[in-house]
């Protein structure tokens, strides 16, 4: 029955990460400097766009082991 257990506690989790994830999908534009942040390479000329959001990316990272860190500290209790 432990084993029931542990599967149901990483159901809610990854449940909780699938609801995070619409939130920050739904409401991304309203989200200021995301994406805009200095250190986001961004290179445009006559026919060609291209875009790597580096600072975001690294901002976005370390919220994201920020949680998963918490997350994994309530459930290790």
């Amino acid at each position: 029955m432990e084993d029931m257990a542990g599967i149901g506690k990483s159901l809610i989790v990854i449940g909780i990460i699938i609801a995070l994830a619409g939130v920050v999908l739904t409401f991304f534009d309203k989200i200021p400097y995301l994406g805009k942040l200095p250190g986001d390479i961004n290179v445009e000329k006559k026919n060609f766009k291209f875009y790597f959001p580096v600072s975001t990316s690294i901002i976005i990272s370390v919220l994201a082991t920020l949680i998963l860190y918490i997350i994994n500290r309530f459930f290790r209790g």
